[in-house]
């Protein structure tokens, strides 16, 4: 059977990135599968990120193939280095990616927290412990101005996360890009929660965590990050960020269901923070990556 690439024109182009996109379709016009490509810039010129995806009955027919040749030849022509995929661990892409030239570079831990279990009087323990020198203030959307400056430097705080083997580069944040990014949450229609550590000597940033909860209160949260810049590590910031990002959705979003979580295998240190407050396992996803 012979199958038809068609280009698309995407318009989910975001202050950092633009991606493109491809329709596979049979010899009756039937789609069958799609791949979309995402171009980086901003430290990140270097990046392509693909996800494709074929119809059940169509695998095994070269639709993945073709779609894959397709993306990969555009990521050359706008002269990137590497293109990154993800596949869940056991599933038809884990077989696929590498069958195509992918190497395995990360393993990331999905976990969930169920709402309904967790235990109020533990998580204001947590959140009333004394952590000298350091106070916490959070705000929902787009960063205050008075805060927006050194909020942007804190972002540098994952920049040494770990990545294992990935080619990720570093993303360079300013003012501009954190609110950009808060931006592109709210028309999507959710809701962006952000809880900060504040060093009382200067009234900067030392610390953040991002929650994302979708727009009508329902389903699950997601957790986008979490750092300690290096010179505030030590202080037990991360856990106590979190914990109040936790108590603050258990509060203002009664119907949530729960909140999810993605970490590295190599990161056990955050790993450790999110079993302490009571995160579940769910599942793994590999990151795969093909070097050009």
């Amino acid at each position: 059977m012979s199958f038809r690439i068609t280009p698309l024109t995407d318009p989910s182009h975001g202050a950092h990135s633009r991606r493109l996109a491809w329709l596979a379709s049979d010899a009756d016009s039937v789609p069958v599968g799609t791949a979309f490509l995402r171009l980086f810039d901003g430290g990140q010129e270097h990046l392509a990120e693909l996800t494709l995806q074929v119809h059940p009955v169509e695998r095994r027919k070269g639709v993945g193939s073709l779609l894959l040749d397709t993306a990969v030849a555009a990521a050359r022509d706008n002269a990137r280095r590497c293109v990154g995929a993800q596949a869940e661990a056991g599933s038809p892409g884990a077989d696929f990616l590498p069958a195509h030239g992918f190497r395995k570079v990360l393993t990331l831990r999905f976990a969930r927290l169920p709402l309904a279990d967790v235990d109020a009087g533990a998580l204001a323990e947590i959140i009333g412990r004394p952590h000298p020198g350091y106070r916490l203030a959070s705000w929902q959307g787009t960063v205050p101005d008075a805060l927006a400056r050194t909020f942007a430097a804190s972002r540098r705080a994952m920049d040494d996360m770990p990545m294992e083997d990935t080619d990720h580069g570093t993303t360079i944040w300013d003012v501009d890009r954190v609110r950009a990014a808060a931006k592109a949450v709210e028309e999507r229609g959710d809701l962006l929660h952000t809880v900060v550590a504040i060093d009382t000597r200067d009234d900067s940033i030392a610390g953040f965590t991002e929650l994302v909860v979708p727009g009508n209160g329902t389903g699950d949260g997601q957790h986008y990050g979490t750092g300690v810049l290096p010179e505030h590590r030590g202080h037990g910031l991360g856990r106590w960020m979190k914990a109040e990002s936790i108590r603050q959705a258990h509060g203002r979003h009664p119907d949530l269901g729960g909140l999810l979580t993605d970490t590295a295998d190599s990161n056990t240190h955050m790993r450790r923070i999110s079993d302490s407050l009571g995160y579940v396992p769910t599942h793994t996803t590999l990151q795969y990556q093909l070097d050009l």
